[in-house]
């Protein structure tokens, strides 16, 4: 299923692609610093069932797709699932406002440079990621549209499983 929407903003033309599918090779590993200023690394997380959203404040289906994430945060970080929001802009005052409005309790952390963002080629916002307990990525996500989350529960409860 595609749907692609295209944008104008500030001189670049931007597409999303809302897709799914599956994806295989180890996650490349990254160190960002979060919200609270504490620096995580994905490697950090190894034996953890990890989903690695990037996000941004423009975005509109971000916007949309972030309390249910914080849902499903909420109801599987007990069962060694853990979500890490990557933010990709520049500027992280925007994610801060948007995040007083719209808490969540899952780490946010912020690339500024899109570092993390391009080793995981990312092409589409959101863009959602999900690595297995060995660090090996299973599944990707381009866009979002309601009822991902649907899907995004059923690769975690599996992936929780194995």
């Amino acid at each position: 299923m595609f749907k692609n929407l295209v944008a104008l903003i500030g001189g670049c033309l931007l597409v999303w692609s809302a897709s799914a599918g599956e994806l295989s090779g180890k996650a490349p590993d990254f160190d960002l610093v979060s919200r609270d200023g504490s620096r995580v690394a994905l490697s950090d997380l190894q034996g953890q069932v990890v989903m690695v959203n990037f996000w941004a404040t423009w975005c509109g289906p971000c916007r949309e797709e972030m309390p249910h994430l914080e849902a499903l945060y909420q109801r599987y970080s007990d069962l060694g699932f853990t979500l890490l929001g990557v933010n990709v802009e520049e500027d992280s005052s925007g994610a801060d406002e948007f995040l007083a409005e719209t808490p969540v309790s899952f780490p946010i952390l912020f690339d500024p440079e899109n570092s993390v963002s391009e080793l995981y080629d990312v092409i589409a916002m959101p863009s959602t990621v999900m690595i297995d307990r060995t660090g090996e990525m299973r599944f990707i996500h381009h866009g979002y549209q309601a009822g991902y989350e649907n899907e995004y529960q059923s690769q975690i409860r599996a992936l929780i499983r194995e």
